[in-house]
């Protein structure tokens, strides 16, 4: 049996996620120019006609996706401006680990276009999306790599080469160090928004932070609306040389965390 092809938002969706990205645009002192506005309004069409074939997101409401997927990846990228750890129209190599439908690195890059973006994406349907969304958004800085992250984290045109990384949503800390931290050039940053746990999970990290020979660093305040749950972004730097053993094969980082 065929299905039906998902429809697009209705202008009045349209509009209410123009608006809601302007106020949350507004809030975190953002500018977008007109072209950067209607990419976001193209990707959000895309990302609702794309998401019962590819699973991308449970979050379908216009204003709730402005705020929560939108907004909350520009608030990665002004945190990290604010701290210093990018530098707008600074040309700087960065991997999205498990993005899903894009995030935070889709929104990252529209709103800051020196970010050359390599999304690593395990499931393939999504990183079908991902490509689709990267050539009709004209995104011409973003490769999409169909790969689990402990893969990439050993190949050669991937491993040791970035200079950020960024994480949302996938593992504990303790995980995403390991699957990070490979793919980091010495100076390198993992910076990974965290919820309630944050601060269980840094302790938990602290073996595997060792091992990988990362060094956490102050966490920020990540900026969200005030009837969100609180959120901070967890900083791991690579400064020690990488261990060969790691990143460990493929499923053994989250069945036994480095402890």
């Amino acid at each position: 049996m065929t299905l039906p092809p998902p429809s697009s938002p209705s202008d009045h969706d349209a509009s209410e996620l123009r608006a809601a990205l302007a106020n949350e645009t507004t809030r975190l002192g953002v500018t977008l120019s007109d072209t950067q506005r209607d990419t976001f309004a193209r990707y959000y069409t895309l990302l609702l006609d794309h998401n019962e074939r590819a699973g991308l997101t449970a979050i379908t409401e216009a204003t709730a996706i402005a705020h929560r997927l939108f907004g909350e990846s520009l608030a990665l990228l002004v945190a990290l401006r604010t701290a210093g750890y990018l530098t707008e129209g600074q040309p700087t190599r960065i991997a999205d680990i498990g993005p899903g439908g894009g995030f935070p690195g889709l929104p990252m890059r529209i709103a800051e276009p020196a970010l050359q973006l390599v999304l690593i994406e395990s499931q393939r349907r999504r990183c079908e999306f991902l490509e689709t969304a990267a050539s009709e958004l004209a995104l011409d800085t973003v490769e999409v790599v169909n790969a689990r992250a402990e893969d990439a984290g050993r190949d050669p045109a991937l491993r040791e080469t970035f200079d950020l990384v960024v994480v949302r949503a996938v593992a504990p800390l303790a995980v995403l160090v390991e699957y990070a931290l490979p793919l980091l050039r010495i100076g390198g940053i993992l910076a990974t928004p965290k919820g309630s746990r944050a601060n269980d999970e840094r302790a938990e990290a602290q073996p595997a932070i060792t091992a990988l020979g990362g060094v956490e660093l102050d966490p920020l305040p990540l900026s969200l609306p005030p009837d969100l749950p609180p959120q901070q972004v967890i900083l791991v730097r690579r400064e020690g040389p990488l261990d060969d053993r790691y990143p460990r094969r493929a499923g053994m980082p989250s069945k036994r965390p480095i402890s």
